[in-house]
Protein backbone atom coordinates (compact mmCIF):
# COMPACT_ATOMS: atom_id res chain seq x y z
CA UNK A 1 0.00 0.00 0.00
CA UNK A 2 1.48 3.33 -1.06
CA UNK A 3 1.89 6.03 1.53
CA UNK A 4 -0.05 9.31 1.17
CA UNK A 5 1.98 12.35 0.11
CA UNK A 6 3.36 14.13 3.14
CA UNK A 7 1.48 17.23 4.20
CA UNK A 8 -1.90 16.35 2.63
CA UNK A 9 -3.71 15.79 5.95
CA UNK A 10 -2.13 18.87 7.42
CA UNK A 11 -3.21 20.93 4.41
CA UNK A 12 -6.80 19.71 4.58
CA UNK A 13 -6.83 20.24 8.32
CA UNK A 14 -5.56 23.79 7.89
CA UNK A 15 -8.25 24.57 5.27
CA UNK A 16 -10.96 23.13 7.50
CA UNK A 17 -9.74 25.11 10.50
CA UNK A 18 -9.64 28.28 8.42
CA UNK A 19 -13.15 27.61 7.13
CA UNK A 20 -14.51 27.13 10.64
CA UNK A 21 -12.78 30.24 11.94
CA UNK A 22 -14.16 32.34 9.08
CA UNK A 23 -17.68 30.95 9.57
CA UNK A 24 -17.44 31.81 13.25
CA UNK A 25 -16.39 35.36 12.42
CA UNK A 26 -19.00 35.94 9.68
CA UNK A 27 -21.98 34.24 11.35
CA UNK A 28 -21.10 34.09 15.06
CA UNK A 29 -22.67 36.16 17.84
CA UNK A 30 -19.79 36.23 20.34
CA UNK A 31 -17.80 39.39 21.06
CA UNK A 32 -14.99 38.64 18.62
CA UNK A 33 -17.43 37.86 15.80
CA UNK A 34 -19.47 41.02 16.45
CA UNK A 35 -16.29 43.11 16.38
CA UNK A 36 -15.25 41.51 13.10
CA UNK A 37 -18.69 42.08 11.54
CA UNK A 38 -18.77 45.71 12.69
CA UNK A 39 -15.27 46.19 11.27
CA UNK A 40 -16.33 44.75 7.90
CA UNK A 41 -19.46 46.91 7.94
CA UNK A 42 -17.42 50.07 8.60
CA UNK A 43 -14.98 49.02 5.88
CA UNK A 44 -17.88 48.61 3.44
CA UNK A 45 -19.12 52.11 4.34
CA UNK A 46 -15.61 53.55 3.77
CA UNK A 47 -15.36 51.75 0.41
CA UNK A 48 -18.79 53.08 -0.53
CA UNK A 49 -17.71 56.64 0.34
CA UNK A 50 -14.67 56.19 -1.91
CA UNK A 51 -16.88 54.94 -4.77
CA UNK A 52 -19.22 57.94 -4.46
CA UNK A 53 -16.31 60.38 -4.37
CA UNK A 54 -14.51 58.52 -7.17
CA UNK A 55 -15.52 60.84 -10.06
CA UNK A 56 -13.91 63.77 -8.25
CA UNK A 57 -10.75 61.98 -7.10
CA UNK A 58 -9.51 60.37 -10.32
CA UNK A 59 -6.94 63.08 -10.96
CA UNK A 60 -5.28 62.64 -7.54
CA UNK A 61 -2.02 60.70 -7.29
CA UNK A 62 -3.27 58.54 -4.38
CA UNK A 63 -6.40 57.42 -6.23
CA UNK A 64 -4.76 54.42 -7.91
CA UNK A 65 -3.17 53.26 -4.63
CA UNK A 66 -6.50 53.35 -2.77
CA UNK A 67 -8.18 51.76 -5.78
CA UNK A 68 -5.89 48.72 -5.66
CA UNK A 69 -6.08 48.47 -1.87
CA UNK A 70 -9.87 48.25 -2.12
CA UNK A 71 -9.47 45.65 -4.87
CA UNK A 72 -7.34 43.56 -2.48
CA UNK A 73 -10.01 43.83 0.25
CA UNK A 74 -12.82 42.77 -2.10
CA UNK A 75 -10.70 39.91 -3.48
CA UNK A 76 -10.06 38.71 0.08
CA UNK A 77 -13.77 38.87 0.90
CA UNK A 78 -14.67 36.96 -2.28
CA UNK A 79 -12.21 34.21 -1.38
CA UNK A 80 -13.39 34.11 2.24
CA UNK A 81 -17.06 33.82 1.25
CA UNK A 82 -16.18 31.10 -1.27
CA UNK A 83 -14.41 29.19 1.49
CA UNK A 84 -17.30 29.39 3.97
CA UNK A 85 -20.01 28.66 1.38
CA UNK A 86 -21.63 25.18 1.57
CA UNK A 87 -20.39 24.50 -1.96
CA UNK A 88 -19.03 26.33 -4.98
CA UNK A 89 -22.40 26.29 -6.77
CA UNK A 90 -24.06 28.13 -3.88
CA UNK A 91 -21.30 30.76 -3.94
CA UNK A 92 -21.60 31.21 -7.70
CA UNK A 93 -25.40 31.50 -7.55
CA UNK A 94 -25.34 34.45 -5.14
CA UNK A 95 -26.01 37.73 -7.07
CA UNK A 96 -23.58 39.71 -4.89
CA UNK A 97 -20.77 37.32 -5.84
CA UNK A 98 -21.03 38.40 -9.46
CA UNK A 99 -21.52 42.04 -8.50
CA UNK A 100 -18.31 41.90 -6.47
CA UNK A 101 -16.49 40.19 -9.35
CA UNK A 102 -17.56 42.99 -11.69
CA UNK A 103 -16.60 45.60 -9.09
CA UNK A 104 -13.21 43.93 -8.71
CA UNK A 105 -12.78 44.12 -12.47
CA UNK A 106 -13.60 47.84 -12.51
CA UNK A 107 -11.00 48.40 -9.78
CA UNK A 108 -8.27 46.40 -11.51
CA UNK A 109 -9.04 47.75 -14.98
CA UNK A 110 -10.63 51.18 -14.38
CA UNK A 111 -10.10 52.51 -17.91
CA UNK A 112 -11.35 49.44 -19.75
CA UNK A 113 -14.39 48.76 -17.54
CA UNK A 114 -15.42 52.26 -16.46
CA UNK A 115 -18.89 51.71 -18.00
CA UNK A 116 -19.63 49.14 -15.28
CA UNK A 117 -18.35 51.18 -12.35
CA UNK A 118 -21.91 52.26 -11.47
CA UNK A 119 -22.55 48.73 -10.17
CA UNK A 120 -20.41 49.62 -7.15
CA UNK A 121 -23.43 51.35 -5.63
CA UNK A 122 -24.94 47.89 -5.06
CA UNK A 123 -22.59 47.68 -2.07
CA UNK A 124 -25.19 49.88 -0.29
CA UNK A 125 -27.77 47.16 -0.87
CA UNK A 126 -25.32 44.52 0.35
CA UNK A 127 -24.75 46.48 3.57
CA UNK A 128 -28.50 46.81 4.18
CA UNK A 129 -28.90 43.02 3.82
CA UNK A 130 -26.37 42.36 6.56
CA UNK A 131 -27.78 40.43 9.52
CA UNK A 132 -25.75 42.73 11.74
CA UNK A 133 -27.82 45.73 10.60
CA UNK A 134 -31.07 43.90 11.40
CA UNK A 135 -29.73 42.77 14.76
CA UNK A 136 -28.54 46.28 15.62
CA UNK A 137 -31.92 47.82 14.75
CA UNK A 138 -33.75 45.31 16.94
CA UNK A 139 -31.36 45.65 19.87
CA UNK A 140 -31.65 49.45 19.80
CA UNK A 141 -35.45 49.31 19.74
CA UNK A 142 -35.82 50.37 16.09
CA UNK A 143 -36.92 47.03 14.65
CA UNK A 144 -40.20 48.63 13.54
CA UNK A 145 -38.23 50.81 11.10
CA UNK A 146 -36.62 47.87 9.29
CA UNK A 147 -39.08 47.91 6.37
CA UNK A 148 -38.82 51.70 6.05
CA UNK A 149 -35.01 51.62 6.00
CA UNK A 150 -35.02 48.82 3.42
CA UNK A 151 -37.45 50.77 1.21
CA UNK A 152 -35.24 53.88 1.47
CA UNK A 153 -32.15 51.84 0.59
CA UNK A 154 -33.86 50.21 -2.41
CA UNK A 155 -34.97 53.59 -3.73
CA UNK A 156 -31.56 55.23 -3.22
CA UNK A 157 -29.70 52.27 -4.75
CA UNK A 158 -31.89 52.40 -7.84
CA UNK A 159 -31.52 56.18 -8.10
CA UNK A 160 -27.73 56.00 -7.95
CA UNK A 161 -27.62 52.97 -10.26
CA UNK A 162 -29.46 55.00 -12.88
CA UNK A 163 -27.25 58.01 -12.18
CA UNK A 164 -24.11 55.90 -12.56
CA UNK A 165 -25.36 54.29 -15.76
CA UNK A 166 -26.32 57.65 -17.26
CA UNK A 167 -23.03 59.21 -16.18
CA UNK A 168 -20.93 56.32 -17.52
CA UNK A 169 -22.69 56.06 -20.86
CA UNK A 170 -23.71 59.67 -21.58
CA UNK A 171 -21.70 62.08 -19.41
CA UNK A 172 -18.37 60.31 -18.83
CA UNK A 173 -15.49 62.55 -19.83
CA UNK A 174 -17.42 65.76 -19.27
CA UNK A 175 -15.23 68.43 -17.79
CA UNK A 176 -15.24 68.81 -14.03
CA UNK A 177 -18.12 68.39 -11.69
CA UNK A 178 -21.12 69.06 -13.91
CA UNK A 179 -21.17 65.65 -15.63
CA UNK A 180 -22.14 63.66 -12.53
CA UNK A 181 -24.50 66.38 -11.29
CA UNK A 182 -26.27 66.48 -14.66
CA UNK A 183 -26.68 62.70 -14.52
CA UNK A 184 -28.15 62.90 -11.00
CA UNK A 185 -30.42 65.78 -12.04
CA UNK A 186 -31.72 63.76 -15.00
CA UNK A 187 -32.28 60.69 -12.80
CA UNK A 188 -34.26 62.59 -10.14
CA UNK A 189 -36.35 64.41 -12.75
CA UNK A 190 -37.14 61.12 -14.50
CA UNK A 191 -37.83 59.03 -11.38
CA UNK A 192 -40.24 61.68 -10.10
CA UNK A 193 -41.76 61.95 -13.63
CA UNK A 194 -41.20 65.72 -13.49
CA UNK A 195 -39.57 65.68 -16.92
CA UNK A 196 -38.36 69.25 -17.38
CA UNK A 197 -36.91 68.28 -20.75
CA UNK A 198 -33.80 70.45 -20.44
CA UNK A 199 -31.63 67.30 -20.38
CA UNK A 200 -32.65 64.54 -22.80
CA UNK A 201 -30.64 61.39 -23.43
CA UNK A 202 -29.97 60.86 -27.13
CA UNK A 203 -30.77 57.81 -29.23
CA UNK A 204 -32.66 54.60 -28.63
CA UNK A 205 -30.58 53.70 -25.57
CA UNK A 206 -31.46 57.06 -24.01
CA UNK A 207 -35.19 56.53 -24.57
CA UNK A 208 -35.10 53.00 -23.17
CA UNK A 209 -33.15 54.24 -20.14
CA UNK A 210 -35.80 56.89 -19.46
CA UNK A 211 -38.64 54.35 -19.84
CA UNK A 212 -37.11 51.82 -17.42
CA UNK A 213 -36.22 54.61 -14.95
CA UNK A 214 -39.78 55.92 -14.88
CA UNK A 215 -41.47 52.51 -14.54
CA UNK A 216 -39.18 51.04 -11.89
CA UNK A 217 -38.55 54.36 -10.14
CA UNK A 218 -42.19 55.23 -9.57
CA UNK A 219 -42.83 51.68 -8.27
CA UNK A 220 -40.04 52.02 -5.69
CA UNK A 221 -41.25 55.51 -4.79
CA UNK A 222 -44.77 54.19 -4.10
CA UNK A 223 -43.27 51.34 -2.06
CA UNK A 224 -41.34 53.90 -0.01
CA UNK A 225 -44.50 55.96 0.57
CA UNK A 226 -46.35 52.83 1.73
CA UNK A 227 -43.55 51.98 4.16
CA UNK A 228 -43.79 55.48 5.66
CA UNK A 229 -47.59 55.59 5.96
CA UNK A 230 -48.72 52.06 6.77
CA UNK A 231 -48.53 50.67 10.33
CA UNK A 232 -45.70 48.41 11.36
CA UNK A 233 -46.26 44.70 10.77
CA UNK A 234 -44.23 41.64 11.68
CA UNK A 235 -43.46 38.66 9.46
CA UNK A 236 -44.98 35.54 11.02
CA UNK A 237 -46.66 32.96 8.70
CA UNK A 238 -50.04 31.82 9.97
CA UNK A 239 -49.89 28.01 10.41
CA UNK A 240 -53.50 27.74 9.20
CA UNK A 241 -53.72 29.88 6.04
CA UNK A 242 -50.13 31.07 5.48
CA UNK A 243 -50.75 34.83 5.73
CA UNK A 244 -47.27 36.09 6.56
CA UNK A 245 -47.69 39.70 7.76
CA UNK A 246 -49.63 40.66 10.89
CA UNK A 247 -49.91 43.54 13.31
CA UNK A 248 -47.21 43.34 15.97
CA UNK A 249 -49.81 42.80 18.73
CA UNK A 250 -52.13 40.52 16.72
CA UNK A 251 -53.69 37.61 18.61
CA UNK A 252 -55.76 36.17 15.74
CA UNK A 253 -55.05 35.95 12.02
CA UNK A 254 -57.13 38.50 10.08
CA UNK A 255 -57.65 36.05 7.21
CA UNK A 256 -58.79 32.90 9.01
CA UNK A 257 -59.06 33.75 12.71
CA UNK A 258 -56.47 31.19 13.79
CA UNK A 259 -54.78 31.94 17.14
CA UNK A 260 -51.26 33.26 16.60
CA UNK A 261 -48.29 32.94 18.91
CA UNK A 262 -46.07 35.75 17.61
CA UNK A 263 -42.78 35.84 19.55
CA UNK A 264 -42.54 39.03 21.60
CA UNK A 265 -39.49 40.22 23.51
CA UNK A 266 -41.69 42.46 25.67
CA UNK A 267 -41.53 46.19 26.23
Amino acid sequence: MSAEPPGVDESLSFIERTRRQLRGLYFGRDREAIRFQIGMLLLDVAILAFFIAGPYLRKGSAYVIVDYLIAAVIAFELCARALIAPNLRYWLMRPMTWVDIVILGTLLFPHQLHNFAFLRVLRIWAISQSKLVTLTLRRTGHGDKEDLIQACVNFLVFLFLVTGFVYSNFFYGAEGFAGFVDALYFSVATVTTTGFGDIVLPGTLGKLTAIVTMIVGISLFVRLAQAIVRPYKVTFPCPQCGLSRHDADAVHCKACGHVLNIPDEGS
